[in-house]
């Protein structure tokens, strides 16, 4: 066969560990799997990751490294019969002088039940080494039995670095890649292809490919590969804005405003744009984390719920889901009543602690954890709020140095204009 006419993707599977990028946390040097891979020491593992993430080419990677039998099954297509015929094989000694055989089962989260009960004893007693890929969650799509018996490896998308390197290194391979062709790829193309093949390999490759295929060559021999050309390949519009350079920081600094400006259609406007663009969503919402407590605060202490809880749900989903939790909480801190009372309370204390004399925690409010410190007045005259009228009691909280400094100034705005009042009544009866 003539290895030019597969798809570059294919071709460009790396052959050894080397050749490998990206997924350093499990393949790096000195890694768990690295050192099986390299040690030939594979024992069970479901490798567990999105699509283009690298499972079938780690499975190459050991099928190429091990001296055991390898087999390679997809669950689609493969069924029972195709599994004892493979453990046949692998216990006849002529077949198979080691008597074991590593087997690769692509998808394996759609194997049934009896499928994958007919892999467990084989698997248990080492007959067979299992290296199952799947897009799924494992926990929930496979057999709990086998997974006791395996290491489950998550995969997770490509970052953009690992990415340009693979691009770049199938520009240059002339044995498998694109090496014999001159391809001049201008640098905001690699960027923005990078980017927007969010983490998977497979389709950075393809779009690359067939950029090259349907480009004529210029009036200097080379192929020449744009920003403009590799929209039309990937069939996606380039956002106008880079993630690292000044467009991102102007595009942050509009979400940010518009949210503490009470505008949720400009607020949403903004994050679409960042998601278009393949912002990471987990920035997104730490950035909403920060402006419902900066700016809506007391306010709406529920806005800062919303918020921490849509981090959560965004780490927990993922996209492109995402977009509908970071929406939610963008909406809800816009829309919400405003306050930087807390902000400026914490940053007026800090101001003090650094530049003034603020004296000592009175020893009133100290624990007494020893019989000697008692002795010393530790924690006499403490008044326990419960034991009073309302469950409040007055006594002095602050240093003698700073009596009667007041950082927290509430607002008239939402819930908070019951704490002003709840607060003017408490503070005006203590100056009584």
């Amino acid at each position: 066969m003539d290895i030019k006419k597969e798809p570059l993707a294919y071709r460009m599977r790396p052959r050894t560990l080397e050749e490998f990028y990206g997924q350093e946390e499990i393949v790096g040097e000195g890694k768990l799997l690295n050192r099986m891979i390299k040690a030939d020491r594979i024992s069970s593992i479901i490798l567990y990751g999105p699509p283009g993430t690298g499972k079938t080419s780690l499975a190459r990677i050991i099928a190429n490294s091990t001296k055991a039998n390898f087999e390679k099954l997809n669950a689609v297509t493969a069924g029972v019969a195709d599994i004892k015929r493979i453990v046949s094989d692998t216990q006849n000694p002529i077949l198979n002088p080691k008597g074991r055989t590593v087997l690769f089962i692509d998808e394996i989260h759609r194997f049934n039940k009896s499928q994958q009960d007919a892999l467990l004893p084989y698997v248990e007693d080492g007959t067979i080494i299992l290296v199952g890929a799947t897009t799924e969650n494992p926990f929930f799509e496979v057999n709990k039995a086998l997974i006791s018996r395996s290491s489950v490896f998550m995969l997770k998308p490509l970052g953009s670095d690992a990415i340009k390197k693979i691009i770049r290194n199938a520009l240059t391979d002339k044995e498998r890649g694109l090496g014999n062709m001159d391809i001049e790829i201008e640098e905001d193309a690699l960027n923005f292809l990078a980017d927007i093949c969010d983490g998977d390999a497979r389709i950075a490759l393809n779009a690359l490919e067939l950029a090259v295929l349907t480009s004529p060559v210029g009036s200097d021999g080379k192929f020449h590969i744009d920003i403009q050309l590799i929209e039309e390949c990937i069939q996606k519009k380039a956002a106008r804005y880079d993630k690292s350079g000044e467009e991102h920081y102007d595009n942050i600094s509009a979400f940010i405003k518009s949210m503490r400006g009470s505008d949720p259609d400009a607020a949403v406007f903004y994050l679409a744009r960042a998601l278009y663009a393949g912002e990471d969503p987990m920035f997104l919402a730490r950035r909403i984390m920060i402006c419902a407590a900066e700016d809506v605060g007391m306010a709406n202490p529920a806005a800062l719920q919303v918020a921490v809880a849509a981090a959560q749900a965004v780490h927990m989903v993922g996209m492109p889901e995402a977009r509908i939790i970071l929406s939610q909480a963008a909406i809800m801190v816009a829309t919400s009543p405003k306050s930087n009372s807390c902000y400026v309370a914490i940053d007026r204390a800090l101001d003090d602690v650094k530049n003034k004399r603020t004296g000592e925690v009175p020893m009133h409010l100290r624990n007494a954890v020893t019989s000697g410190m008692k002795e010393l007045g530790y924690g006499k005259g403490y008044k326990y709020a419960h034991d009073y009228p309302g469950n409040i009691v007055d006594q002095d909280y602050l240093p003698q140095e700073i009596k009667g400094t007041v950082y927290y100034n509430p607002s008239a705005n939402g819930y908070e204009l019951k704490i002003k009042e709840w607060l003017e009544k408490r503070r005006n009866k203590r100056e009584i």
